[in-house]
């Protein structure tokens, strides 16, 4: 592991243990060239998830876009970051579980939003209104009904 302060490759684990998550490992390490101590994480490499959009193209799965559609949905709502990044754990693990090389992004929008009602009314409903694009104040209702029965 290179050192990213001075580029060298003698350095050494200090510390190890397993990440907040419990599916990766986090490692303290120490460069024996400059002194400085820096952290890495070791993850399984999954096989690639490969998402089909509405427009039929493919690209591959990134977190990021799962965590940001999340973090908007939250948005000035009274939920830790903590229990955001658990949610995005969970409905990665769902997927990749299902063992499946392609999924449909209708697929990841229903398991965050199965997430997001149990986690926060608005955020679910914030985010079914974007992920269900919302044509009328009616469609709107609807979903709100849902929530309310």
């Amino acid at each position: 592991m290179k050192c990213p302060y001075c580029n060298q490759d003698n350095t050494r684990v200090v510390d190890s243990r397993p990440a907040d998550d419990n599916s990766s490992i986090r490692r303290r390490r120490l460069c024996d060239a400059c002194g400085k101590r820096f952290t890495t994480y070791e993850k399984v490499e999954t096989i690639p998830l490969i998402v089909i959009k509405k427009d039929q193209t493919r690209e591959q799965y990134d977190r990021r876009k799962v965590e940001a559609g999340v973090l908007r949905a939250c948005y000035k709502r009274p939920i830790p970051v903590s229990e955001m990044n658990e949610l995005v754990d969970s409905v990665e693990t769902e997927l990749f579980s299902r063992e499946e090389k392609e999924i449909d992004s209708k697929v990841i929008g229903e398991i965050v939003m199965e997430r997001l009602k149990n986690l926060d009314a608005v955020a679910y409903v914030r985010f079914a209104s974007v992920y269900r694009e919302f044509k009328d104040v009616n469609t709107f209702m609807d979903e709100l009904k849902k929530i309310l029965s």
